[in-house]
């Protein structure tokens, strides 16, 4: 099983960034995906979801209007487009899948950086 993210880097405030998460291993239709981010000195707090059942998104509110989650289920990955970002997106976003009903089926990616600053 391999969940492997790209696309993080250094962007300037107001800056956009495409993260991607590529799936291996595992039947990725099956799965609800999701991005969560870790920032020096806090705990992994989660950023977005999308349900493989209707495709459903839920975002955290500090990112609302500004992250959009999607996924291609034909190429097993799953994006978030970060639009607009602030230094306090700074931080490793991390890929997660989990089973739609056998919730302790469960993975994760070995994150990317994202760091916001001028």
């Amino acid at each position: 099983v391999q969940l492997v993210e790209s696309g993080g880097g250094l962007v300037q405030p107001g800056g956009s960034l495409r993260l991607s998460c590529a799936a291996s291993g595992f039947t990725f239709s099956t799965y609800d995906m999701s991005w969560y981010r870790q920032a020096p000195g806090k705990e992994r707090e989660l950023v977005a979801t999308i349900r493989t059942v209707g495709g459903t998104t839920n975002y955290a509110d500090s990112v609302k209007g500004r992250f959009t989650m999607s996924r291609d289920n034909a190429r097993n990955t799953v994006y978030l487009q970060t639009n607009s970002l602030k230094p306090e997106d700074t931080a490793v976003y991390y890929c997660n899948a989990q089973h739609f009903w056998a919730r302790s089926s469960m993975f994760w990616g070995q994150g990317t950086q994202v760091t916001v600053s001028s």
